[in-house]
C-alpha cells in the first residue's frame, strides 16, 4: 500500500518514510506511526507522519 491516502494509515502501523532532508536521495526509514500530522484525506507526496522516535517524514510505504 502507498502512503497518500489518509485513510490506508493507522496509529501503531509500520511504515517506511523519506524524511526532508532526504528527499533528494529517497532514502527511507522504518518506523511506527505515533501521530498523523497530514489533515487532508490525499497528498500527492506522501502522508506527513510522526514516528515514535520523533522523526517527521512523509510516508512512502506501507508494511
Amino acid at each position: 500500500m502507498d502512503g497518500k491516502k489518509r485513510s490506508n494509515i493507522k496509529i501503531g502501523s509500520t511504515v517506511l518514510v523519506v524524511e526532508k532532508h532526504n528527499q533528494r536521495s529517497g532514502e527511507l526509514t522504518e518506523g511506527v506511526v505515533s501521530r498523523i500530522l497530514t489533515n487532508s484525506q490525499n497528498h500527492p507526496h506522501g502522508i506527513k507522519v510522526m514516528l515514535e522516535d520523533g522523526i517527521v517524514g512523509r510516508v512512502k510505504e506501507i508494511k
